[in-house]
C-alpha cells in the first residue's frame, strides 16, 4: 500500500508513516486578540516538542444546533484574521467552507481547506474545493462507514485536488452519541492518504445538552494514544484557554494545559510504532 505525502504550507508534510503532526486551534474565531494569543501559545509548544503544527479555526460554524448559538465573525472578517495568524506566526493554516462560493476567497488565505463533515458528500462544494488546488482535510460524515470514503475521493481526485487527507470523527450510535470504530482508520489507510484522528468532535455527545452540543473531554487523551497505537498522520485537536466558557464546543475542547501531555504521550507512542 503506497503512503501518500501531501504538503501543507511551507514546513507541513502529511504522511502516515512520517512523524506524527497536530491539527489543532479553537473551534471558532472569538476574536482577533485571542486567536493569535493561543495560536501563539500552541506553537510554542509543538516547536518545543517537534511536532508540526497547522493551526485550525472557523470563521463561521453554519451547523450550530441552535439558531441562538454564536457562529462566527464572518468569511471577511474571519479571514483577515486567519491571514494575520499565517503571516505574523508563520504557521500553516486551515479552516473549514461551507457553500460553493466561499472556496476561492478562503483558498486565498490558507494552506488547508476543510470539508465539515456533514457537507463530506456535497459533490459542489467538494468540486469547488479541489479546483482551488489546495490540500483538502475531507472529514468522514458520523452517517458514513469507513468504506464510502472511496467514493469522496474519487470525486475529489476528479477534480484535481491539490492533495488529500481523510478526517476520523467518529460515527453516530443512537440519539446524542458518538463512537469510534478503529477499524475504520486501517480501512481509510488502504486509500494510501494521510489519515487523521479528530479527537475532540469524537467525544461530542451532538445536541446532547439541549440548545446546544454536550461532550466528554476526559476521552480525548485514551482516545489520541489510541489512534497513535494504530498509526495516522496527524491528530486534529480544538483547543481553549478556558473551555468552560469557549462560545463553541467547549464541553468537548482541550484545555491548553493539557495540550503538552497530549501531545508528547501521543508522540512517545507513534514514534514506538513508526
Amino acid at each position: 500500500m503506497q503512503n501518500k505525502k501531501i504538503k501543507i504550507g511551507k514546513n507541513v508534510v502529511l504522511s502516515n508513516n512520517g512523524p506524527l503532526a497536530v491539527i489543532a486551534g479553537p473551534c471558532v474565531i472569538e476574536s482577533e486578540k485571542s486567536v493569535l494569543a493561543l495560536a501563539a501559545k500552541l506553537k510554542k509548544i509543538t516547536s518545543e516538542l517537534k511536532v508540526p503544527f497547522i493551526f485550525k479555526a472557523s470563521y463561521d460554524k453554519a451547523n450550530r444546533s441552535s439558531v441562538s448559538s454564536y457562529r462566527g465573525p464572518g468569511i471577511k472578517e474571519g479571514l483577515k484574521i486567519l491571514a494575520r495568524v499565517r503571516k505574523e506566526l508563520g504557521v500553516s493554516v486551515l479552516t473549514d467552507v461551507h457553500t460553493e462560493e466561499q472556496a476561492p476567497a478562503a483558498a486565498a488565505v490558507v494552506d488547508m481547506i476543510q470539508i465539515p463533515a456533514f457537507l463530506s458528500r456535497q459533490t459542489d462544494l467538494i468540486k469547488a474545493c479541489a479546483l482551488t488546488g489546495k490540500p483538502l482535510n475531507i472529514k468522514k460524515g458520523q452517517f458514513m462507514a469507513p468504506e464510502d470514503i472511496f467514493n469522496v475521493i474519487k470525486k475529489a481526485e476528479s477534480f484535481g485536488s491539490g492533495g488529500i487527507s481523510l478526517t476520523e470523527r467518529g460515527a453516530s450510535f443512537g440519539y446524542h452519541n458518538l463512537v469510534v470504530d478503529f477499524r475504520g482508520l486501517e480501512i481509510m489507510k488502504k486509500s494510501g492518504y494521510p489519515i487523521i484522528f479528530d479527537a475532540t468532535h469524537s467525544v461530542q455527545l451532538p445536541g446532547g445538552a439541549g440548545s446546544k452540543s454536550g461532550g466528554n473531554r476526559e476521552f480525548v487523551l485514551p482516545l489520541s494514544k489510541a489512534a497513535a497505537a494504530v498509526g495516522v498522520s496527524a491528530l486534529f485537536l480544538e483547543v481553549h484557554e478556558n473551555p468552560k466558557k469557549a462560545l463553541s464546543d467547549g464541553p468537548n475542547s482541550v484545555d491548553l494545559k493539557l495540550f503538552r501531555q497530549i501531545l508528547k504521550e501521543t508522540k512517545a507512542i507513534d514514534g514506538a510504532i513508526k
